[in-house]
């Protein structure tokens, strides 16, 4: 990508606020999913990454997360598998010594124009990657997880604002953050949080992969900061979510999305 993403998290600044944690990252091999990977092993985690097949971004995550003195662990696998969820977070599990936070990263996205365009086997692909994935992660990781740990979602701008070229993609965005308030009101008296982020316009991978030239050209631009956001811009979000900082949170979705008001 030209430029790169800066998903490095190098001028972030540090406060043990995860320190002894232990964290697994879905979509953790790059973007955004690198930057929190980074994120927490700088305030302290040891984290473990599933993601695809994207071995070499992968391990350019665990080198980073190693640099900051952290264990990183990785885990290649299809998430729209339920029973690669279940065994993928049970090695993460063993290997880690336990979890205390969840990030539900992963995502896919096909544009079209058209809802016809939209075939039952895209439909099918778009809502098993990124909502049925995380079911399937998040019930597996609630045989590890207890009181004071943390589940963190990734929606989208798209949920609250809608988009007329990623119809099911924004759909499945929707229904993460109504799963989110579902399970943050299920789990609350077990004291385990759960809230998302909803991020804006990101440059990340998923752009020049799921786009045209003309597209990515103006990537960003529409949003009131005139530009699209970083990961390393995100992750902060993730890390205070999954800290004790937002320890009377839960239900809740924060935006870091470039200015765009969001009244729901």
């Amino acid at each position: 990508m030209t430029p790169r993403p800066q998903d490095e998290m190098r001028a972030y600044k540090s406060g043990g606020r995860l320190a002894r944690r232990r964290a697994l990252v879905t979509g953790g091999d790059s973007g955004i999913g690198r930057a929190v990977a980074i994120g927490f092993a700088k305030e302290g985690a040891d984290v473990a990454v599933a993601y695809l097949d994207e071995h070499d971004d992968a391990a350019r995550t665990k080198r980073l997360v190693e640099a900051e003195g952290q264990r990183c662990i990785l885990l290649p696998g299809d998430l729209s598998d339920e029973a690669f969820c279940s065994s993928m977070v049970a090695e993460a599990a063993r290997d880690l010594g336990g979890l205390d936070i969840l990030v539900n990263n992963i995502a896919v996205q096909y544009p079209q124009d058209d809802l016809s365009a939209i075939s039952g086997e895209q439909l099918r692909r778009t809502f098993a990657v990124n909502v049925f994935s995380m079911f399937y992660v998040t019930r597996a990781a609630l045989l590890h997880l207890d009181r004071g740990d943390a589940i963190v979602n990734t929606t989208s701008v798209t949920a609250y604002r809608g988009s007329g070229h990623l119809i099911d993609y924004a759909s499945t965005k929707a229904a993460i953050v109504g799963f989110t308030r579902s399970m943050a009101a299920n789990l609350a008296d077990k004291g385990i949080r759960m809230n998302a982020v909803a991020p804006g316009p990101v440059w990340t991978p998923l752009i020049p992969s799921s786009f045209d030239a003309g597209h990515v050209g103006e990537f960003g631009q529409s949003a009131p900061l005139g530009r699209p956001g970083q990961p390393d811009e995100i992750a902060p979000s993730y890390v205070f979510l999954a800290s004790e900082d937002a320890a009377y949170m839960t239900g809740q979705v924060l935006h870091p999305n470039g200015g765009t008001i969001i009244g729901g």
